[in-house]
């Protein structure tokens, strides 16, 4: 259920941009990103460093096209958002807080978040999540930079990398407990 609410609003995204305008896919996308921090706010979970991002990635970019450039291509538009994506995980690289970690701490015990293994799981996983970031965005610059590749391409590497960190992120906290023992079992989201 947690890896569907993290990626509700990139769904709602993706499949609006399909059907409607860049505008009102981005300003959707980002009710859908209120809608996510306000389930957590009601189940007494924290805002999350991704959802906040998210909500000022969708909503910035929706007030440019809105107020300066109306005529900004879809393929920009989807490039726009990977890239504020991928910056608001290497932010939190950056600053030692993977953006996992705020997911990981509600699913596990204290006594498993000290484990040495945990911290390293939670990168790994923000890793993964920021390679896929990166290879969205490769998937957007060739539907832009190669004019005789279809449009879905762009869609097929999105989809297989969000789905490929996704699937490493309920993979590998398994593997890591088939391993080393019990820790970090159930340590991210998705995981149970």
């Amino acid at each position: 259920m947690t890896v569907f609410l993290i990626l509700a609003p990139f769904g709602s995204f993706a499949l609006l941009m399909l059907v409607t305008s860049a505008e009102i896919s981005l300003f959707a996308s980002a009710a859908v990103c209120l809608a996510v921090i306000g389930i957590d706010v009601y189940r007494g979970r924290s805002i999350k460093m991704l959802g906040a991002g998210c909500v000022i990635v969708f909503a910035g970019l929706g007030a440019y096209i809105w107020l300066v450039d109306p005529n900004l291509s879809h393929s920009a538009v989807k490039l726009m958002v990977d890239i504020g994506v991928l910056a608001i995980s290497l932010a939190s690289l950056i600053i030692r807080k993977p953006f996992i970690l705020q997911y990981a701490l509600e699913k596990v015990d204290a006594e498993t978040a000290k484990q040495p293994g945990f911290k390293k799981a939670i990168y790994l996983i923000t890793w993964a999540w920021t390679g896929a970031f990166v290879l969205m965005i490769a998937g957007n610059l060739l539907t832009i930079y190669v004019p005789g590749l279809p449009i879905w391409s762009g869609l097929v590497i999105a989809f297989a990398a969000r789905n490929g960190a996704a699937f490493f992120t309920t993979w590998y906290p398994q593997y890591r407990k088939a391993k080393y023992g019990a820790a970090p079992a159930n340590a991210l989201p998705g995981t149970h």
